[in-house]
């Protein structure tokens, strides 16, 4: 059978994004309602300082998805290219490969931890958001943080095995735990105020444990030889991973920088009120934006699938279809927004209107770039964005840091709106509309005269 003769997969593959979509709906809607009752717990037990702390040191895993040293793209596309990855030793090399890497990397974030805390370094990294006994909490945050990194493996697996659903569905843990634990801390008047934000930690150490234990069983019994092999670096080599792992590592460096410094910056620029406002339109709209990227995650197998099929899959539609979900999604929930807002703080917290269409506006765009950046998970696409994510850096940074002063916690959206705008969705719109005229031609040219040409493919 010839790559132009298979029958269509598109239906299939929306309706996985479509099911993990609604399944991260659901999780983010338990996690939104209790995500609210949390942050209300800690506002109002704790105080509107331990809460800008805690949304300040929460968002450390935002600042270091580098952490996998960019070994999610080699488990991803190798699970999700393989035929038998149950069986196939390539696919278990890869586990083995990834577990010694990323023990690596995160033994050296313990380390790392240890001697910034020591010193008391924390403060001057993170500005003013830090309460009494914060140089501490951030820490033992980062300790736990690199101790869970070799754990992370397994949703990476789980991506791969087209389950992003189980995946998603597995992080309802988190929000119930956090909210027990913060909830019996107020109770018991613990003042632990400037300790928040370890129990988040902890949660999300659960959730990578609970997800290696499902692709343990997903895949079994590679997961199991894979750490019964993976110290004997000797008589098991590793697989090459340079070539993937060295594009995706530069962008998971240049990401967080570019967009998940904005409370550092506010931090130190702004006010304390800025920050917290920031943190409550973060928690809000991360709702949407969680949302979007499981979804959009869930094209990354299934674009991989294709390429290993000879297949030809244009990501346009999707995009736009994300596109007018992001907006319609966002600008719902600035709707709803001063009600929300109202229940959570209580008057403490109030969000400017420019901070809300600010989010709008990022949301939408955010959502549009997905799709595209999942086609292009290949080396080919990968190396391409390369250039403009280091661009990223100095462009958001810079524009954010001075759109602060004039214009408060609004600032650092409306630079990462325009960033990601100018250098994401747009080249990459050019790139994959390149792409897929060459693929196209070539496939043209290979498949014999007689052929008959399928219009699903493109």
């Amino acid at each position: 059978m010839t790559t132009t003769d298979k029958p269509p997969v598109r239906s299939g593959g929306m309706r996985a994004v479509g099911s993990t979509a609604v399944i991260k709906v659901l999780v983010m809607g338990l996690s939104g309602v209790l995500g609210i009752l949390t942050s209300r717990v800690i506002l109002h037990s704790f105080g509107t300082d331990a809460y800008a702390q805690y949304g300040l040191l929460s968002s450390f895993p935002t600042l270091l998805p580098f952490a996998d040293l960019g070994i999610a793209a080699v488990v991803i596309n190798e699970v999700a290219g393989s035929r038998a990855p149950r069986t196939d030793d390539r696919v278990r090399r890869t586990i083995v490969t990834a577990l010694r890497i990323l023990m690596v990397s995160g033994g050296i974030m313990v380390v790392v931890a240890g001697v910034i805390t020591f010193f008391g370094w924390w403060p001057v990294l993170l500005g003013k958001g830090l309460v009494a006994g914060g140089n501490l909490t951030a820490g033992l945050c980062l300790v736990i943080f690199g101790i869970a990194v070799p754990l992370t493996v397994g949703q990476r697996i789980l991506v791969g095995l087209k389950k992003t659903n189980v995946q998603v569905a597995s992080q309802a843990i988190v929000a119930p735990f956090m909210l027990l634990v913060i909830s019996a801390l107020a109770m018991l008047a613990i003042p632990a105020g400037s300790s928040l934000s370890i129990v988040s930690y902890i949660g999300n150490a659960l959730l990578s444990v609970l997800c290696l234990w499902i692709a343990a069983r997903a895949l079994s019994p590679q997961i199991g030889q894979a750490f019964r092999l993976v110290f004997k670096v000797r008589s098991y080599r590793s697989v090459a991973v340079l070539n993937l792992a060295w594009p995706m590592l530069v962008q998971t460096l240049a990401q967080p920088i570019a967009f998940q410094t904005d409370r550092i910056l506010i931090s130190h620029v702004g006010s304390s009120q800025d920050l917290s406002q920031y943190n409550l339109a973060s928690q809000l709209f991360g709702l949407v934006l969680q949302t979007i990227a499981a979804a959009g995650v869930a094209l990354w197998p299934i674009y991989a699938g294709h390429r290993a099929a000879g297949r030809i899959e244009s990501p346009t539609r999707p995009t736009f279809w994300f596109l007018g979900g992001g907006l319609l999604v966002g600008g719902l929930l600035a709707v709803l927004s001063p009600w929300l807002v109202d229940f959570i703080a209580g008057g403490r917290i109030e969000l400017p209107p420019l901070l809300l269409i600010s989010f709008v506006a990022y949301v939408a765009l955010q959502a549009a770039k997905y799709p595209i950046g999942m086609y292009m998970t290949d080396k080919a696409g990968l190396k391409f964005q390369v250039v403009p994510s280091l661009l990223m850096i100095p462009l958001n940074l810079g524009v954010s840091w001075l759109l602060i002063a004039p214009f408060g916690a609004a600032g650092p959206i409306i630079g990462s709106a325009l960033t990601v705008l100018l250098l994401q969705v747009i080249p990459n719109l050019r790139y994959v509309s390149r792409d897929l005229a060459r693929r196209r031609a070539e496939g043209r040219s290979a498949a014999p005269a007689s052929a008959p040409v399928d219009p699903t493919a493109d």
